[in-house]
């Protein structure tokens, strides 16, 4: 069954009439409909192609956050082999928030790790909805320490509302378990490539996406705060969302042509959620492509690009 987001509503009612007739027609095969429901397809597809064709910032914080994007599990089952999850911190407890191991991407071993957010309610009890704690993000740590000291590329999928800001993972350390995340990415001598899958919400995000290379799902969306939160601090009022989405510059658009990230990655007609497997498919050629670009180059050449990358952000198109 299709989850309809708010916008879709028109959609909603098109493609409920076709598959009523549908369900008339099997319940009496005489009934001829097919010419009908063939013609509400139609409509209903060209309605599709026009809410996406310029969707606004706000509406793809929606996309992002359908329930039915494939998630990081879904990535992970689809694109790697012999994926061997580790768990823990080795400190303190396992973070179900983060899920990482080592696998073979395309016969190539490697070390993948990403948020998870769940995809009914007693799995996205388990994983918090995707926001790591501090032992979350000291996982990712680990594994990336092993990454290095074995040569193996670093992938990570991001997706997380940010970082959980829970009483227990303040008095652990939050704010230091995610600079010592970011710190970690920035001093690997492995190629280390990220993708937001859907959300990228604050530092909870940069802590997994301070990358050599950085792509983005064409209707994920990456940004400092979520819209709601940003409403609430500047006006005291969440639902001024919609103006504070727009202001945050927080679409793969608008944040290619400032430089913050690389790539966009174009999705299905209707998003992720729609065709999940031609989404992981181009999500597999991105890495590819990004890996490829990275292999050849030493570690210690690897540091630095990433180094110079960061130090120039902001340099880019911020008047536009």
């Amino acid at each position: 069954m299709t989850n309809y987001l708010d916008f879709e509503r028109p959609l909603a009612e098109i493609e409920g009439k076709a598959e009523e007739l549908r369900a008339m027609a099997r319940a009496n095969p005489e009934m001829d409909v097919e010419g009908e429901a063939a013609g509400l397809d139609k409509k209903a597809r060209d309605l599709l192609v026009s809410l996406y064709k310029d969707l606004t910032p706000w509406r793809k914080c929606q996309v992002a956050r359908h329930p039915d994007r494939p998630h990081c599990k879904n990535y992970i089952d689809a694109l790697f082999t012999e994926y061997t999850p580790l768990a823990g911190d080795r400190n303190f407890a396992d973070d179900h928030a983060v899920m990482g191991g080592l696998a073979r991407f395309q016969d190539r071993p490697v070390m993948v790790i990403g948020h998870e957010k769940g995809h009914d309610t007693k799995t996205r009890i388990e994983r918090n909805f995707g926001m790591a704690r501090p032992e979350g993000y000291r996982k990712a740590i680990r594994l990336m320490d092993m990454a290095d000291k074995f040569r193996l590329p670093v992938i990570t999928l991001v997706d997380t509302p940010g970082a959980y800001p829970g009483k227990g993972a303040e008095e652990r350390g939050q704010s230091e378990a995610i600079a010592r995340s970011t710190e970690k990415c920035l001093q690997i001598g492995v190629p280390l490539v990220s993708v937001v899958i859907g959300e990228g919400g604050s530092g909870g995000a940069v802590a997994f996406a301070t990358a050599n290379s950085v792509a983005m799902l064409e209707h994920s969306v990456y940004s400092v705060i979520s819209p709601e939160g940003c409403a609430s601090i500047l006006w005291k009022d969440a639902e001024k969302m919609r103006e504070a989405a727009e202001a945050l510059r927080l679409t793969a658009q608008d944040l290619k042509k400032i430089g913050i990230i690389d790539r966009i990655i174009a999705e299905p007609l209707g998003g992720a959620h729609r065709d999940r497997k031609t989404a992981i498919d181009a999500v597999q050629d991105a890495i590819a492509g990004m890996l490829a670009e990275l292999t050849p180059m030493k570690p210690k050449e690897l540091i630095d690009a990433r180094r110079k990358k960061f130090l120039a952000m902001g340099s880019k198109g911020l008047a536009a």
